[in-house]
């Protein structure tokens, strides 16, 4: 089975093209390290709760949008490879100054890898 980043932000509402943007600049980098697919998610439909949501785990601001995305790749050894090369690329200036700047707080961002337990349905 293939193994999962997950990531919850909340994105200015009026940042959502500088928001697509920095995802696909970003996202292109992911992709030619092993990703086999990026998923990058405005929130449309996202309610709020009676004790928490995901507004609250991102402490999103009136004005801020909920973005929740995902990478999935082959096995967790190519995301740990493809991180660490990441990592060494932007420590040596190899990445472009600016390619990281993110139109949206980076601290409030929670992310995290996942290994699937299930998977249901075939690829579209």
């Amino acid at each position: 089975m293939s193994y999962v980043d997950g990531f919850v932000i909340a994105v200015p509402s009026g940042n959502k093209e500088e928001f697509v943007a920095h995802a696909r600049t970003f996202d292109e980098m992911i992709m030619a390290e092993g990703a086999l697919r990026v998923v990058e998610c405005w929130g449309d439909d996202v309610s709020r709760g009676k004790i928490t949501d995901f507004y609250g785990a991102v402490q999103a601001t009136d004005g801020e949008t909920v973005c929740f995305s995902w990478v999935e790749w082959p096995d967790k050894a190519t995301r740990d490879a493809a991180h660490a090369r990441l990592q060494k690329k932007m420590e040596s200036g190899e990445i472009p100054s600016g390619t990281t700047d993110m139109p949206f707080d980076g601290k409030r961002m929670i992310f995290g890898g996942f290994a699937p337990v299930l998977e249901l349905g075939g690829k579209a």
